[in-house]
């Protein structure tokens, strides 16, 4: 399978090449040439199998330039049972007859982060030996908490990978900045910048596009890829948990093959749900991915509106890795329906010149056939948490939250929803215990832990409760001005 850029120019490239690469030349993003197909006997054989035979099968269809045997050994080293702390990997719960809940932060870093990045520096692992590279792969991301813990996680000491991590340095939460600053590893580095993530997505994104430094990295034997959701490589993993939760319920008899779902996601660089729309495409029978948005609810305004605009107040949140105006992904969406890169190209040149751009009728209406949407402020967010609560027994984190409240408008008496659950709630267990009316004024993070946990009946994961004792490792600072001089000086160039 090929793959090609959302923008036009660049040259088509193999599954290999765009996972190594992350950005087109042309700023672009990689996108499959034709989505593949399957039947509803496809879905059938998915039944029996765990939930990594169910990758492999999903994978093999993208991968094409990947043989079974490559394919397996990605699969098993991402998805052990050593690193998920549950054998069905991304179980589906159900809440009652109509609503479910897939929890996607069973993961070495509890959130669903870790779904694509496990699997991210085995795919480009393999890739370097496919293609024969020498130069060491620098890996750059950008994250507004749970990404960067997560790639720091999956590419510690991989061999030929380096990894930076930019965060925003008063943007993400106590445990998710602990989680980052006390990471171990020879080969990365962690660093807060002095702005919000759209700052630092941008700063990335800068440093990708600069022809002049790629040149000096290269004759300094590095080559720019990417761990953030522009790599097609950290995206199409996530299409397999959807496949997966479909089949799971027509296993446990909660729907018939053939029957349609929903899907309610969490999202702010909309890749998440952009996976369920590839799963969608391929032929799961889903009928509306619903986009669930905090007060930063410029996809919302989009998908009822057709006007992307980013010129707005950006709000901090007690969902922050929602906290986003700059919707990375929507881009490939927006290639898929209109199958026209010059169009695509010029919508990206104008947000970026004027921080906005409308597409037209025709391709709001196919989208609005596909998505529907709707946003949460902060004070919704933690009665949803408190209402799930007191009605189910069951904690939900903050984007959970934000999602179920959402679904609650979208769902129907004869349909199944799906709210995917993206991180645990103890990584927020601040927002999370005042919603459900702790008294925390005198608890540090990690009493809030232990206080969380004696009403959670998922106990604490082993890598958040290991953070008390953990060092601080990396306590660098930086303007978002100073971000490639930053990557300059870990590099030594």
């Amino acid at each position: 399978m090929e793959y090609l850029s959302t923008r036009g120019a660049g040259p088509s490239v193999t599954a290999s090449e765009a996972i190594l690469k992350g950005l087109s030349a042309d700023g672009g993003l990689y996108v499959p040439a034709t989505i593949p197909t399957i039947s509803e006997e496809f879905i059938q054989s998915l039944l029996p199998l765990s939930y990594q035979e169910r990758a492999k099968k999903i994978l093999e269809l993208y991968l094409t330039d990947y043989t079974a045997k490559e394919i397996d050994k990605c699969v098993y080293n991402a998805y052990s049972i050593d690193k998920f702390d549950t054998p069905a990997i991304a179980p589906v719960v159900k809440l009652d007859d109509n609503n479910y809940v897939l929890e996607l932060w069973h993961g070495p870093t509890s959130a669903f982060k870790d779904m694509a990045l496990q699997i991210l520096p085995q795919f480009i692992s393999t890739s370097l030996k496919k293609v024969g590279k020498k130069e060491e792969l620098v890996i750059l991301v950008a994250t507004s908490g749970d990404t960067g813990k997560a790639a720091l996680d999956g590419f510690k000491d991989v061999d030929q990978t380096k990894i930076i991590v930019f965060y925003p340095q008063d943007g993400v939460s106590d445990i998710q900045k602990a989680q980052m600053v006390t990471q171990e590893g020879k080969n990365l580095s962690v660093v807060a910048i002095e702005g919000n993530f759209d700052d630092a997505q941008t700063g990335v994104k800068n440093i990708f596009n600069d022809q002049q430094y790629a040149t000096i990295l290269k004759e300094g034997g590095y080559q720019l890829s990417s761990a953030n959701s522009i790599n097609w490589g950290r995206l199409l993993p996530q299409i397999i948990y959807y496949f997966s939760a479909y089949a799971d319920l027509v296993k446990a008899g909660s729907i018939k093959l053939g029957d349609k779902i929903d899907f309610t996601v969490p999202t702010g660089n909309f890749g998440d749900i952009l996976a369920g729309y590839y799963a969608r495409s391929m032929g799961l029978p889903v009928n509306k991915l619903v986009c669930a948005s905090n007060s930063n609810n410029v996809l919302t305004d989009f998908l009822i509106t057709g006007c992307y605009d980013r010129n707005r107040d950006f709000h901090k949140t007690i969902s922050p890795s929602m906290d986003i105006l700059i919707s990375s992904n929507l881009e490939r969406l927006l290639y898929h329906m209109t199958n026209d890169p010059a169009k695509v190209k010029g919508w990206m040149e104008q947000l970026n010149i004027t921080g906005s751009y409308t597409v037209d009728d025709d391709t709001l209406a196919k989208i609005q056939s596909i998505f529907a949407a709707g946003f949460a402020d902060d004070s919704t967010t933690q009665k949803s948490i408190k209402e799930v609560y007191d009605k189910y027994n069951y904690v939900m984190d903050t984007h959970t939250a934000v999602a179920w409240k959402i679904a609650e408008k979208y769902s129907h008496a004869n349909e199944k929803m799906v709210v995917l659950s993206t991180a645990s709630p103890y990584k927020f267990n601040n927002s999370v215990l005042e919603a459900l009316g702790e008294d925390i004024a005198e608890l540090d993070a990690f009493a809030m832990l232990e206080r969380l946990s004696k009403l959670n009946s998922n106990p604490i994961p082993q890598g958040l409760a290991k953070l008390k004792s953990a060092t601080v490792l990396h306590d660098n600072i930086c303007s978002k001005e100073d971000m490639l001089a930053t990557v300059s000086k870990f590099l030594q160039i």
